[in-house]
């Protein structure tokens, strides 16, 4: 696993650059949209049952605020609306960048 070495916002994007020398942009509002929170895609009990997760698709005009490392694994951003629950795994940030 690859862990974040720079993280800066660059106008409307979030820029990492990883252990690896690799770099990562993230525009604001796909990485909002992104986010793999219960509120945002939802979550499932153990009988298969789906809450929440039916908020917006779309979030125009939202800026990423600030950050902060989460353990060794995570960076958990602060959006402009409020949005700050979603713990957006480095693997996850990889492969989100890379589709």
């Amino acid at each position: 696993m690859h862990a974040p070495t720079n993280i800066q916002l660059i106008g409307q994007e979030v820029g990492i650059v990883w252990d690896d020398g690799a770099e990562s942009y993230f525009d604001f509002e796909k990485l909002r949209a992104a986010s793999p929170s219960a509120a945002n895609i939802g979550e499932t009990d153990i009988l298969g049952n789906k809450y929440g997760g039916d908020g917006p698709k779309k979030f125009p005009g939202v800026q990423v605020v600030g950050w902060a490392i989460v353990g060794n694994y995570a960076v958990r951003f602060d959006f402009s609306d409020g949005h700050n629950s979603g713990l957006y795994s480095y693997d996850y940030l990889r492969k989100l960048a890379a589709s």
